[in-house]
Protein backbone atom coordinates (compact mmCIF):
# COMPACT_ATOMS: atom_id res chain seq x y z
CA UNK A 1 0.00 0.00 0.00
CA UNK A 2 1.30 3.46 -0.78
CA UNK A 3 1.25 6.13 1.94
CA UNK A 4 -1.79 7.83 0.44
CA UNK A 5 -3.92 4.72 0.93
CA UNK A 6 -3.09 4.39 4.62
CA UNK A 7 -5.72 5.62 7.07
CA UNK A 8 -4.42 6.04 10.59
CA UNK A 9 -6.33 6.20 13.90
CA UNK A 10 -4.55 7.52 16.98
CA UNK A 11 -6.25 6.51 20.24
CA UNK A 12 -5.27 8.84 23.09
CA UNK A 13 -4.14 11.53 20.64
CA UNK A 14 -4.45 14.30 23.23
CA UNK A 15 -1.66 12.91 25.42
CA UNK A 16 2.02 13.75 25.62
CA UNK A 17 3.02 11.41 22.76
CA UNK A 18 -0.23 11.63 20.80
CA UNK A 19 -0.10 15.34 19.99
CA UNK A 20 3.35 15.14 18.39
CA UNK A 21 2.72 11.78 16.75
CA UNK A 22 -0.46 13.10 15.11
CA UNK A 23 1.48 16.07 13.75
CA UNK A 24 4.30 13.90 12.38
CA UNK A 25 2.06 11.23 10.85
CA UNK A 26 0.00 13.98 9.19
CA UNK A 27 3.15 15.11 7.37
CA UNK A 28 3.62 11.57 6.04
CA UNK A 29 0.05 10.53 5.20
CA UNK A 30 -1.78 13.87 4.93
CA UNK A 31 -3.97 15.45 7.62
CA UNK A 32 -7.22 13.95 6.30
CA UNK A 33 -5.77 10.44 6.56
CA UNK A 34 -4.83 10.74 10.24
CA UNK A 35 -7.81 10.56 12.60
CA UNK A 36 -7.20 11.80 16.15
CA UNK A 37 -9.34 10.46 18.99
CA UNK A 38 -9.54 10.96 22.74
CA UNK A 39 -12.05 11.09 25.60
CA UNK A 40 -12.85 14.73 24.89
CA UNK A 41 -12.46 17.13 21.99
CA UNK A 42 -9.18 18.98 22.05
CA UNK A 43 -8.46 22.40 20.55
CA UNK A 44 -5.07 21.08 19.50
CA UNK A 45 -6.53 19.18 16.54
CA UNK A 46 -7.75 21.87 14.17
CA UNK A 47 -6.94 20.16 10.87
CA UNK A 48 -7.24 16.40 11.50
CA UNK A 49 -10.57 14.57 11.61
CA UNK A 50 -11.37 14.11 15.32
CA UNK A 51 -13.54 11.50 17.05
CA UNK A 52 -14.52 11.47 20.72
CA UNK A 53 -13.72 7.93 21.86
CA UNK A 54 -13.61 6.02 25.13
CA UNK A 55 -10.99 3.32 24.41
CA UNK A 56 -13.02 0.85 26.50
CA UNK A 57 -16.02 1.14 24.15
CA UNK A 58 -15.37 -1.59 21.59
CA UNK A 59 -18.46 -0.82 19.49
CA UNK A 60 -17.59 2.87 19.22
CA UNK A 61 -14.03 1.97 18.23
CA UNK A 62 -15.26 -0.45 15.57
CA UNK A 63 -17.64 2.11 14.08
CA UNK A 64 -14.82 4.70 13.83
CA UNK A 65 -12.59 2.12 12.10
CA UNK A 66 -15.36 1.38 9.61
CA UNK A 67 -16.36 5.02 9.08
CA UNK A 68 -12.81 6.12 8.20
CA UNK A 69 -11.57 2.86 6.59
CA UNK A 70 -8.75 2.72 9.13
CA UNK A 71 -5.73 0.55 8.22
CA UNK A 72 -3.41 1.32 11.16
CA UNK A 73 -4.03 2.05 14.83
CA UNK A 74 -1.58 3.75 17.19
CA UNK A 75 -3.04 2.81 20.56
CA UNK A 76 -1.66 5.27 23.12
CA UNK A 77 -4.48 5.44 25.68
CA UNK A 78 -3.30 4.28 29.12
CA UNK A 79 -3.20 5.23 32.76
CA UNK A 80 0.44 5.93 33.63
CA UNK A 81 2.59 4.86 36.59
CA UNK A 82 2.00 7.50 39.26
CA UNK A 83 -1.72 7.94 38.46
CA UNK A 84 -2.25 4.18 38.15
CA UNK A 85 -1.06 3.57 41.71
CA UNK A 86 -3.88 5.82 42.96
CA UNK A 87 -6.53 3.87 41.02
CA UNK A 88 -5.14 0.36 40.42
CA UNK A 89 -8.22 -1.57 39.30
CA UNK A 90 -9.27 1.02 36.75
CA UNK A 91 -5.68 1.34 35.48
CA UNK A 92 -5.61 -2.43 34.88
CA UNK A 93 -9.01 -2.41 33.18
CA UNK A 94 -8.21 0.53 30.89
CA UNK A 95 -4.71 -0.61 29.96
CA UNK A 96 -5.66 -4.23 29.23
CA UNK A 97 -9.20 -4.18 27.83
CA UNK A 98 -8.50 -1.35 25.40
CA UNK A 99 -5.50 -3.29 24.06
CA UNK A 100 -7.66 -6.40 23.51
CA UNK A 101 -10.19 -4.35 21.54
CA UNK A 102 -7.46 -3.21 19.14
CA UNK A 103 -5.76 -6.62 18.86
CA UNK A 104 -9.13 -8.25 18.09
CA UNK A 105 -9.79 -5.74 15.27
CA UNK A 106 -6.52 -6.84 13.66
CA UNK A 107 -7.20 -10.53 14.30
CA UNK A 108 -10.56 -10.12 12.53
CA UNK A 109 -8.73 -8.37 9.63
CA UNK A 110 -10.48 -5.01 10.07
CA UNK A 111 -7.07 -3.28 10.32
CA UNK A 112 -3.59 -4.23 9.11
CA UNK A 113 -1.17 -2.86 11.65
CA UNK A 114 -0.98 -1.82 15.31
CA UNK A 115 1.46 0.26 17.28
CA UNK A 116 1.22 -0.14 21.07
CA UNK A 117 3.75 1.43 23.44
CA UNK A 118 5.31 -0.43 26.33
CA UNK A 119 7.60 1.16 28.93
CA UNK A 120 10.66 0.72 31.14
CA UNK A 121 8.01 0.21 33.86
CA UNK A 122 7.93 -3.49 32.83
CA UNK A 123 11.18 -3.84 34.77
CA UNK A 124 11.29 -4.02 38.55
CA UNK A 125 13.57 -3.95 41.61
CA UNK A 126 15.06 -7.38 40.76
CA UNK A 127 16.01 -6.33 37.20
CA UNK A 128 19.70 -5.54 36.56
CA UNK A 129 19.68 -1.73 36.68
CA UNK A 130 22.74 -0.86 34.59
CA UNK A 131 22.49 -1.39 30.84
CA UNK A 132 19.30 -3.40 31.36
CA UNK A 133 19.21 -6.19 28.73
CA UNK A 134 16.36 -6.87 26.30
CA UNK A 135 15.74 -10.26 27.94
CA UNK A 136 16.03 -10.20 31.71
CA UNK A 137 14.16 -10.56 35.01
CA UNK A 138 10.92 -8.57 34.89
CA UNK A 139 9.04 -8.22 38.15
CA UNK A 140 7.30 -4.84 37.83
CA UNK A 141 6.09 -3.24 41.05
CA UNK A 142 3.46 -0.84 39.65
CA UNK A 143 0.06 -1.59 38.11
CA UNK A 144 1.19 0.31 35.02
CA UNK A 145 4.28 -1.90 34.71
CA UNK A 146 2.30 -5.09 35.36
CA UNK A 147 -0.21 -4.14 32.65
CA UNK A 148 2.56 -3.30 30.18
CA UNK A 149 4.37 -6.58 30.84
CA UNK A 150 1.13 -8.53 30.36
CA UNK A 151 0.40 -6.46 27.23
CA UNK A 152 3.78 -7.40 25.72
CA UNK A 153 3.01 -11.10 26.15
CA UNK A 154 -0.46 -10.67 24.63
CA UNK A 155 0.96 -8.79 21.63
CA UNK A 156 3.44 -11.58 20.99
CA UNK A 157 0.69 -14.20 21.39
CA UNK A 158 -1.61 -12.43 18.91
CA UNK A 159 1.30 -12.26 16.44
CA UNK A 160 2.16 -15.96 16.84
CA UNK A 161 -1.40 -17.31 16.93
CA UNK A 162 -3.19 -14.91 14.58
CA UNK A 163 -0.44 -13.22 12.54
CA UNK A 164 -1.34 -9.78 13.93
CA UNK A 165 1.24 -7.19 12.80
CA UNK A 166 1.74 -5.44 16.13
CA UNK A 167 4.87 -3.44 16.96
CA UNK A 168 6.02 -1.97 20.24
CA UNK A 169 8.74 0.03 22.00
CA UNK A 170 9.59 0.21 25.69
CA UNK A 171 9.71 3.97 26.10
CA UNK A 172 11.99 5.53 28.68
CA UNK A 173 10.92 8.85 30.27
CA UNK A 174 9.90 11.23 27.47
CA UNK A 175 10.76 14.92 27.41
CA UNK A 176 9.09 17.29 24.98
CA UNK A 177 8.12 20.97 24.94
CA UNK A 178 4.83 20.75 22.99
CA UNK A 179 2.55 19.16 25.58
CA UNK A 180 2.27 18.54 29.31
CA UNK A 181 3.26 15.19 30.82
CA UNK A 182 0.47 12.83 31.86
CA UNK A 183 1.05 11.57 35.40
CA UNK A 184 4.27 9.58 35.11
CA UNK A 185 7.25 9.21 37.42
CA UNK A 186 9.62 10.88 34.94
CA UNK A 187 7.44 14.03 34.72
CA UNK A 188 9.97 16.03 36.76
CA UNK A 189 12.24 16.19 33.70
CA UNK A 190 9.60 18.28 31.89
CA UNK A 191 8.37 20.33 34.88
CA UNK A 192 11.93 21.38 35.75
CA UNK A 193 12.22 23.43 32.54
CA UNK A 194 8.96 25.30 33.16
CA UNK A 195 9.98 26.11 36.74
CA UNK A 196 13.51 27.11 35.72
CA UNK A 197 12.18 29.64 33.22
CA UNK A 198 9.37 30.91 35.45
CA UNK A 199 10.90 30.94 38.95
CA UNK A 200 14.59 30.01 38.50
CA UNK A 201 14.08 27.22 41.02
CA UNK A 202 12.60 23.73 41.22
CA UNK A 203 11.69 21.26 43.98
CA UNK A 204 12.27 17.72 42.70
CA UNK A 205 10.05 14.84 43.84
CA UNK A 206 13.00 12.47 43.17
CA UNK A 207 16.31 12.52 45.05
CA UNK A 208 19.33 14.17 43.44
CA UNK A 209 21.17 11.05 42.21
CA UNK A 210 18.16 9.09 40.91
CA UNK A 211 19.37 8.31 37.39
CA UNK A 212 16.66 7.19 34.92
CA UNK A 213 16.61 6.46 31.19
CA UNK A 214 15.14 9.44 29.31
CA UNK A 215 14.60 10.48 25.71
CA UNK A 216 13.77 13.62 23.78
CA UNK A 217 10.25 13.42 22.36
CA UNK A 218 11.56 13.95 18.83
CA UNK A 219 13.71 10.81 19.14
CA UNK A 220 10.75 8.83 20.55
CA UNK A 221 8.42 9.91 17.72
CA UNK A 222 11.08 9.11 15.13
CA UNK A 223 11.65 5.65 16.67
CA UNK A 224 7.89 5.00 16.63
CA UNK A 225 7.57 5.88 12.95
CA UNK A 226 10.75 3.99 12.01
CA UNK A 227 9.63 0.74 13.66
CA UNK A 228 6.23 0.99 11.95
CA UNK A 229 7.84 1.59 8.55
CA UNK A 230 10.45 -1.17 8.90
CA UNK A 231 9.89 -4.29 6.74
CA UNK A 232 7.90 -6.89 8.68
CA UNK A 233 10.73 -9.46 8.48
CA UNK A 234 13.06 -7.03 10.32
CA UNK A 235 10.78 -6.91 13.36
CA UNK A 236 12.10 -9.96 15.18
CA UNK A 237 10.55 -9.13 18.57
CA UNK A 238 6.77 -8.89 18.83
CA UNK A 239 6.66 -8.28 22.57
CA UNK A 240 8.45 -4.93 22.74
CA UNK A 241 11.90 -3.51 21.98
CA UNK A 242 14.15 -1.85 24.54
CA UNK A 243 14.70 1.76 23.48
CA UNK A 244 17.47 3.92 24.89
CA UNK A 245 18.16 7.63 24.72
CA UNK A 246 20.17 9.15 27.57
CA UNK A 247 20.32 8.53 31.31
CA UNK A 248 20.55 11.35 33.85
CA UNK A 249 19.57 12.32 37.41
CA UNK A 250 17.81 15.48 38.66
CA UNK A 251 21.25 16.75 39.72
CA UNK A 252 22.67 16.17 36.20
CA UNK A 253 19.86 18.03 34.45
CA UNK A 254 19.98 20.89 36.99
CA UNK A 255 23.73 21.30 36.36
CA UNK A 256 23.06 21.53 32.62
CA UNK A 257 20.21 24.04 33.08
CA UNK A 258 22.51 26.27 35.21
CA UNK A 259 24.75 26.73 32.16
CA UNK A 260 21.82 28.58 30.54
CA UNK A 261 20.19 30.05 33.70
CA UNK A 262 23.07 30.71 36.14
CA UNK A 263 20.82 31.63 39.11
CA UNK A 264 18.75 28.41 38.82
CA UNK A 265 18.59 26.34 42.01
CA UNK A 266 17.14 22.91 42.77
CA UNK A 267 15.96 21.37 46.04
CA UNK A 268 14.85 17.80 46.75
CA UNK A 269 11.74 16.50 48.48
CA UNK A 270 11.23 12.86 47.41
CA UNK A 271 7.63 11.58 47.55
CA UNK A 272 5.89 8.25 46.73
CA UNK A 273 7.29 8.41 43.19
CA UNK A 274 10.80 7.84 44.55
CA UNK A 275 10.01 4.17 45.29
CA UNK A 276 8.71 3.74 41.74
CA UNK A 277 11.85 5.33 40.27
CA UNK A 278 14.09 3.17 42.49
CA UNK A 279 12.52 0.05 40.99
CA UNK A 280 13.37 1.07 37.42
CA UNK A 281 16.56 0.71 35.38
CA UNK A 282 19.23 3.41 35.39
CA UNK A 283 20.27 2.72 31.79
CA UNK A 284 19.02 0.54 28.91
CA UNK A 285 20.68 -1.73 26.35
CA UNK A 286 18.80 -1.26 23.05
CA UNK A 287 21.19 -3.21 20.80
CA UNK A 288 18.31 -5.33 19.39
CA UNK A 289 16.55 -2.22 18.08
CA UNK A 290 19.84 -0.99 16.60
CA UNK A 291 20.53 -4.34 14.93
CA UNK A 292 17.02 -5.27 13.72
CA UNK A 293 15.74 -1.98 12.31
CA UNK A 294 18.64 0.48 12.51
CA UNK A 295 17.66 2.57 15.55
CA UNK A 296 20.01 5.48 16.42
CA UNK A 297 19.50 8.18 19.06
CA UNK A 298 20.17 11.85 18.15
CA UNK A 299 19.77 13.91 21.36
CA UNK A 300 22.33 13.94 24.19
CA UNK A 301 21.73 15.86 27.46
CA UNK A 302 23.25 19.25 26.47
CA UNK A 303 21.35 19.22 23.16
CA UNK A 304 18.10 18.22 24.91
CA UNK A 305 18.36 20.95 27.57
CA UNK A 306 19.12 23.65 25.01
CA UNK A 307 16.25 22.50 22.76
CA UNK A 308 13.73 22.53 25.63
CA UNK A 309 14.69 25.97 26.98
CA UNK A 310 14.83 27.60 23.54
CA UNK A 311 11.46 26.21 22.41
CA UNK A 312 9.55 26.83 25.64
CA UNK A 313 10.69 30.47 25.56
CA UNK A 314 10.26 30.98 21.84
CA UNK A 315 6.73 29.53 21.78
CA UNK A 316 5.75 31.18 25.08
CA UNK A 317 4.71 27.84 26.57
CA UNK A 318 5.91 28.22 30.15
CA UNK A 319 3.09 27.11 32.45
Amino acid sequence: MSNTQEKVLIIGAGGQIGVELTENLSKIYGENNVVASDLRKSDVFKVNPFEVLDALNKDALFSIVKKHNITQIYHLAAMLSATGEQNPMFAWKLNMESLFHVLDLAKEKHIKQIYWPSSIAVFGPTTPQENTPQFTVMEPSTIYGISKQAGERWCEWYFKKHGVDVRSLRYPGLIGWKSAPGGGTTDYAVHIFHEALKNSKYESFLSENTALPMMHMEDAIRATIEIMHAPSENIKLRGSYNLSGISFSPKDIATEIKKHIPNFSISYKPDFRQAIADSWPKSIDDSFAQKDWGWKVKYDLPKLVENMLVNLKEHNLVK
